[in-house]
């Protein structure tokens, strides 16, 4: 019997029964090259006719028009497009990766360009080594038209700022011009922001190693900011201003009080304000709950030693349950600084509920904590662009950075405008790439016009017919 399992016992023919066990019935056995123009981009001829259709191309031609010293190169406005294109794909940072770009005949009709329309990377470095020092102001206009293009759209009862300071971490670049040491220990580039609703409405770029609040920079970006406000969108909607405390300067609040903008801002504690405190009764403390954590707080007048002007101060400190306590460096202690229910021409615009609503002290700790939800802009914009900055000179990294601002606004508005049914509006460029931009697709050129295709899955999956009806009218951009 053992003789008979050895002689029918076969080991190359049982391995082989093994494989074919795991073979796949829809094997693929050759590849080829194909004549037909395909992409795997199909998501782009969303974003591309978004931007056709809320006339972006015209402001920047506007503005940027003059550039374009001879009829041989490309229009400004489809460099623009493309350069916006490239951010919104996001698969490369490099320039060069435009060359692959203009090779690529799926991803030139996927954006509506011909092959001869396609940009090369000396293109590119050309154009924006064209911009001088002064385009910052000129791209910061461009910033503020969109912001009140939406705020015409959104029409707000109230508008809630924050000023913050943005670094772009510049490291490991060889040698760039402006990448000085920042407070973040690392080397780079420095960004002034104000944000609004998840958009950067105003940025100034600078060096690295300038102050958050250096010279009468923030001064005049508000200034001029709550100025546009009020003259092309209402008189007297109340506006908010919430600053940390690298902010927390005289100047500052005096101007933003005399503005008659309401003011939220982190102080400094020094140790006559701790002494203060320490010293008020215990009955004096109320409780704030934000659901998910107890605030103890208490309310007092506050003026630095050679202030003139007393504001209100809100100090808030964790409310502990049971003997343990953490030391004063690690306690997360707050004072904050505030105008609101001391200048009641801050809310003198708005409804009986708004005016009630801003001045409540629970209102005020609530939007003060929301300062940590304003840096989600930063990590959204540094998702969706890049840190690293690729020109040696500062003029062209200028330009640069706010193309990618721009690019940037416009991808926050598409996603509230076209994808808010399939997507949530908060959602980071990653996201929003992997599943409503890289998925394959046709494009077909017919006597009638050009088609593209998808598969059965994504019409369905993404509502595309849907996006792409939405795509077709959103409200356009003016002035």
């Amino acid at each position: 019997m053992h003789l008979s399992k050895t002689k029918n016992y076969h080991p190359v023919s049982e391995e082989i029964m093994k494989q074919i066990k795991f073979k796949s019935k829809c094997k693929i056995n050759k590849v080829e090259v194909t004549e037909d123009t395909l992409t795997g981009r199909g998501g782009l001829a969303l974003f591309v006719r978004y931007l056709s259709q809320v006339n972006i191309y015209a402001l920047l031609f506007n503005y940027f028009g003059h550039l374009r010293r001879s009829q041989k190169g490309q229009p400004v406005w489809n460099i623009f497009k493309q350069i916006f294109c490239f951010f919104y794909d996001g698969t490369s940072r490099h320039l060069v990766y435009f060359d692959q770009l203009k090779r690529d005949e799926g991803y030139g009709a996927v954006i509506e360009n011909t092959s001869e329309e396609m940009v090369c990377s000396h293109q590119v470095k050309r154009f924006f080594k064209a911009f001088s020092w002064i385009c910052g102001g000129v791209f910061r206009r461009i910033l503020k038209r969109l912001f009140i293009w939406r705020l015409k759209i959104e029409r707000p009862d109230k508008i809630e700022l924050t000023i913050d300071l943005m670094i772009l971490d510049n490291d490991e670049a060889v040698k760039r011009h402006g990448v000085k040491p920042t407070y973040k220990k690392v080397k780079g580039f420095g960004s002034l922001q104000i944000l609004w609703n998840r958009k950067v409405v105003d940025a100034i770029f600078r060096g690295g190693s300038k102050h958050s609040n250096a010279g009468q920079t923030v001064v005049n970006m508000v200034t001029g900011l709550v100025a546009l406000i009020r003259r092309e969108y209402r008189t007297d909607v109340p506006i908010i201003v919430r600053m940390d405390s690298a902010f927390f300067d005289q100047a500052n609040l005096e101007v933003f009080d005399r503005l008659n903008i309401g003011i939220i801002c982190t102080g400094k504690i020094y140790e006559h304000v701790k002494g203060y405190v320490g010293a008020l009764p215990e009955e004096g403390w109320k409780i704030y709950d934000n659901g998910h954590q107890e605030w103890e707080y208490v309310e007092f007048g506050y003026r630095y030693d050679s202030w003139k002007k007393y504001y209100r101060a809100i100090y808030t400190r964790p409310a502990y349950e049971g003997e343990q306590r953490v030391f004063d460096f690690a306690r997360p202690d707050n004072i904050i600084i505030t105008n609101l229910g001391v200048n009641p021409a801050v809310v003198k615009g708005g409804c009986p509920q708004i005016r009630k609503e801003l001045t409540r002290v629970e209102s005020i700790i609530h939007s003060h904590h929301q300062r940590g939800a304003d840096e989600l802009p930063h990590r959204g914009l540094k998702d969706f662009g890049f840190e690293e900055l690729p020109f040696k000179r500062f003029s062209p990294n200028m330009a640069f950075f706010y193309c990618m601002l721009i690019s940037f606004f416009l991808f926050e508005t598409f996603k509230e405008d076209v994808l808010e049914e399939v997507l949530p509006v908060a959602s980071y460029a990653t996201t929003v790439r992997r599943k409503v931009v890289d998925f394959a697709a046709k494009i077909i050129t017919t006597s009638r016009g050009i088609i593209l295709k998808v598969t059965q899955a994504i019409m369905d999956n993404l509502h595309f017919d849907t996006l792409w009806e939405r795509c077709q009218n959103p409200i356009p951009i003016l002035g």
